[in-house]
């Protein structure tokens, strides 16, 4: 009886026990279809932003790992004897603890560079599986094809591996020394760099006319017979024809250039045995101390003491007056000093009311220190200017402003 025959004669025969299977099989196609569409989009969640290399790499390794499991499953039952729940729970534990090493080995290289033993977990543990499945084959090709199926997914997993490693470090794990490219660059059928065929046979002509230039010295510092004279210079001529004929060296300036700097260098040859190149390891040298100035001028620096101006007796003042006016004499100080600004002894005096011997004797300390020294220097060194508290004013531009000593800038302006 065909299968529609016999179908209809069950519902009519049982109409009660057909509604309830059909309930059943319409619950749980809704539950198998809501379940589908979780794992899309889970797996849609976990492809995102991820490259294409990768999905496909844990694609092809889910599949590989899933024929793999089901020789385990054969095997378990076949030669294990395992039937039921207990081949159920069994016949993949290799499998899943593939997946857990390798789970082990990305973090490890994540957060160490390295798969560590989880790496090596992982292959041995896949070679056991493709053992014991070929083992249960039942013929050669199915041999094969079990013992491949797990090397397969092993071999993704570490391609996979190898790229983020690349993408995390910035380099490989290893650099072949024998590789095709290696080969054809040896060989001469390929070029290192990207230079076009015409810039790689421009320069071998122009080595060929350094070189045979060379050889001919040579032979005439060493004196040679004039029959080997005659034929360096005819291999010299000739190269020298090939090269202004196929590379253009008579009207180049660049190839002129080059053929100059490689008969230079091929000349010279003898003057990098006298060469003293700096020792790497050595201690650094010092930098070169700065320019002093002479010691005339670092003393009109420092006795600058205008002899022109009258002096005056010093009035007795108690010692809070003193401390007073030597606090008010140092805040105009150092607000001139920020300005880059110098005063003189008459400034300080006029400006705190003091007798200009006192200012004097202030201004001979306060000179000395690094940023007021600084500046004198400074004017010293630019315009020739020593610190005497007579020297003209220097016009300078108020935008321009750089460096003002002793009330230069400061006449100038009120001049202008």
């Amino acid at each position: 009886m065909p299968p529609i025959d016999q179908l209809t004669a069950f519902v009519s025969a049982h109409p009660v026990e057909t509604v309830i299977i059909s309930v059943i099989a319409l619950v749980l196609l809704v539950l198998a279809f809501f379940a589908l569409r979780a794992l899309i989009r889970l797996f849609r969640r976990w492809a995102t932003g991820r490259p294409t290399e990768d999905v496909l790499t844990i694609v092809a390794a889910s599949i590989a790992t899933g024929v793999s499991a089901q020789g385990m499953w054969r095997f378990s039952g076949d030669v294990l004897g395992f039937d039921g729940p207990l081949r159920l729970l069994l016949f993949a534990f290799i499998e899943v603890a593939v997946i857990t090493s390798a789970v082990r080995a990305r973090r490890n290289m994540r957060e160490n560079y390295s798969a560590g033993i989880d790496g090596i977990a992982v292959w041995a543990l896949t070679c056991l599986s493709a053992v014991l499945s070929s083992m249960d084959a039942r013929s050669v090709a199915e041999a094969v094809f079990r013992l491949a199926a797990p090397l397969v997914a092993a071999w993704l997993w570490e391609r996979g591996m190898a790229i983020e490693r690349v993408r995390i470090t910035g380099r490989g794990r290893i650099n072949w020394r024998l590789t095709p490219e290696r080969i054809l660059v040896r060989v001469g059928l390929a070029e290192v760099s990207d230079r076009t065929a015409s810039e790689v046979d421009a320069h071998r002509r122009l080595t060929r006319v350094a070189l045979a230039a060379k050889r001919v010295r040579a032979l005439r510092e060493a004196g040679a017979p004039d029959r080997k004279m005659r034929a360096a210079m005819a291999r010299l001529d000739k190269a020298m024809d090939q090269a202004v004929e196929y590379t253009g060296l008579a009207v180049d300036e660049k190839r002129q250039e080059a053929l100059l700097s490689q008969i230079g260098a091929l000349y010279n040859t003898s003057a990098l045995i006298d060469l003293a190149p700096p020792v790497p390891w050595g201690p650094e040298p010092e930098p070169p101390a700065p320019v002093a100035l002479p010691a005339a001028a670092i003393a009109e620096l420092i006795d600058d003491e205008e002899e022109d101006l009258p002096a005056e007796p010093a009035p007795v003042v108690d010692t809070a007056q003193r401390a007073t006016q030597l606090r008010t004499a140092r805040q105009y100080w150092d607000q001139q000093i920020a300005r880059k600004y110098v005063p003189r002894a008459a400034d300080i005096a006029k400006e705190v009311g003091i007798p200009i011997l006192v200012a004097k004797e202030w201004r001979a300390l306060w000179k000395l220190e690094p940023q007021a020294y600084a500046l004198i220097e400074a004017a010293y060194r630019e315009h020739g200017i020593i610190d005497t508290g007579t020297f003209p004013a220097i016009e300078v531009p108020e935008q321009e402003r750089v460096l003002v000593v002793n009330g230069s800038a400061g006449a100038a302006h009120d001049a202008s």
